[in-house]
């Protein structure tokens, strides 16, 4: 569990279960345990008005979180090139 309340599942247990980044899971209470439930591969939607549903809900929980976030700009001129990497360290 990290500080994020985030839990990491192992690999070993996500690909017998089909868990991918993305997938949902559910977290039931079992007493004074916590079961973790994928989804059922039949319950998998293969509807394609269901999966864009689905493909519009998380692009607009990406941009939520990338709201108020500075943008992100491109190194256009670094005052050097590549080229001029490989000749670093050796004595001419």
């Amino acid at each position: 569990m990290t500080s994020k309340l985030q839990v990491t599942i192992p690999k070993a247990i996500a690909k017998r279960y089909g868990i991918e980044p993305g997938t949902e899971i559910e977290f039931l209470s079992a007493g004074d345990a916590i079961r973790v439930v994928p989804p059922a591969r039949e319950r998998r939607s293969s509807d394609p008005s269901r999966r864009l549903e689905l493909f519009d809900a998380a692009t607009a929980r990406e941009r939520g979180r990338r709201e108020g976030q500075p943008e992100r700009s491109r190194v256009t001129e670094r005052g050097w090139k590549r080229a001029d990497l490989y000749g670093r360290g050796v004595s001419d």
